[in-house]
């Protein structure tokens, strides 16, 4: 329990007065990734529910948006501005890292961010107009489990970092454990709170291989630029999973 508060404080800004603090372990909290991500994706349909009561779709799916940038601090937005600028700069390994590490917001940095959030004004407003709000339950989840898997066997070519923390300290235990209770989340919280039917159980599950393929070939990709990854590149890749994963629902429940 201790461990779960600590990675809840870590990735939220969920109001905990706890003071938990690091230590040489912190990254076992990695265990609790995807249990993070279920306490945000409870959070972001209940903000979805109460905002349907008093407005339309299109605004509601504006608030569930606000929710998620209050209650993460837009931390990873962040990761997703700073990845974009240093690798599109198009210059050596060291620049990208020295661009990325700046606090300026560059022209790529404004517009990937302004494209994502776009892009999931879209598929979100798609999910509140068809009455599918619980699939926003599960998004967070697949994101914080992804982090796990970009990590795992990973290095950075930071002596210092934040992501430090976490690059290349999952063990292949961690994430079989992380996939295997994502997957059961999905069907409890499907199968019993909203009563669905497996088919539309097993369809959600179905994105955990997209994940992991999407991560690992964007981790590939990173690699051939900067020959490791940062703890931006871990937050862009959360948003990048989500993005993924609401297209991934947009199509195959036929949102249109």
């Amino acid at each position: 329990m201790k461990r779960f508060i600590g990675i809840l404080q870590f990735l939220t800004r969920i109001p905990i007065r706890v003071d938990i603090g690091f230590d040489d372990e912190f990254h076992k909290t990695m265990y609790y990734f995807p249990l993070v991500g279920f306490v945000l994706g409870i959070l972001y349909f209940i903000v979805g529910l109460v905002s349907s009561l008093v407005f339309d779709s299109y605004i509601t799916a504006v608030n569930i948006l606000i929710a998620t940038v209050v209650l993460t601090g837009g931390l990873h937005l962040d990761g997703v501005g700073d990845t974009f600028d240093g690798i599109y700069s198009y210059r050596d390994k060291e620049k990208i890292l020295e661009i990325m590490k700046d606090s300026r917001l560059g022209t790529n940095a404004m517009l990937s961010v302004l494209f994502l959030i776009l892009m999931k004004l879209g598929l979100v407003y798609s999910i509140v107009e068809s009455g599918n709000l619980y699939n926003l339950i599960f998004m967070p989840v697949f994101a914080r489990m992804a982090i796990v898997i970009a990590s795992y066997k990973s290095v950075t070519p930071r002596k210092n970092g934040m992501g430090n923390v976490f690059i290349g300290k999952p063990t292949l235990n961690m994430i079989l454990i992380g996939i295997a209770y994502t997957a059961i989340l999905v069907a409890f919280i499907g199968s019993v709170l909203f009563n669905l039917d497996a088919i539309s159980i097993i369809k959600v599950i179905a994105f955990i291989p997209v994940m992991i393929i999407f991560t690992r070939c964007f981790v590939k990709y990173i690699y051939s630029k900067i020959d490791g990854i940062t703890g931006d590149i871990l937050g862009c890749t959360s948003e990048l999973v989500e993005v993924v994963y609401l297209i991934f629902i947009y199509l195959t429940f036929g949102l249109k």
